[in-house]
């Protein structure tokens, strides 16, 4: 039941600020987290996706959970938590934005957790960095 650990690091064209508005939107993570059906709970605390702000993750199998955004810097990072449901625990998924040479931007997202049973950690791991690894591939 040891830590899980997933980390991606992937440059785009648009600038960081579009990449940002563009991932900070939950509703907008239905195309990274295909095939999980993404709703908003509830609005940040100061602002629309800041902290304090909710989404439910509803996925093909098993039941809802809920995410909770721990801490929003606009154009720099987003970090959030399970709060809600899942067989994980010990959850903390960081994003962290920054500008390419190029004009671009670049995420840096890494997510750590534990299973709450034998064996669901490295089950879950595989699964979630290959389907982020292909959503966020759909981002042009």
């Amino acid at each position: 039941m040891g830590q899980q650990r997933i980390h991606i690091v992937r440059d785009f064209r648009m600038p960081v600020a579009d990449l940002y508005a563009l991932l900070a939107e939950h509703e907008n993570l239905n195309q990274v987290f295909a095939p999980a059906k993404i709703t908003r709970v509830r609005d940040g605390d100061t602002s629309r996706n800041g902290a304090g702000s909710v989404r439910r993750l509803k996925m093909p199998v098993g039941g809802p959970f809920e995410e909770t955004v721990t801490r929003a810097v606009e154009n720099e990072l987003i970090e959030y938590r399970i709060t809600k449901g899942s067989p994980l625990k010990n959850h903390l998924g960081t994003m962290r934005f920054s500008a390419t040479p190029a004009g671009g931007s670049r995420l840096d997202y890494t997510i750590v957790f534990e299973g709450k049973l034998p064996f669901i950690g490295g089950i879950v791991r595989a699964a979630l960095e290959k389907g982020i690894t292909k959503g966020l591939g759909a981002i042009s």
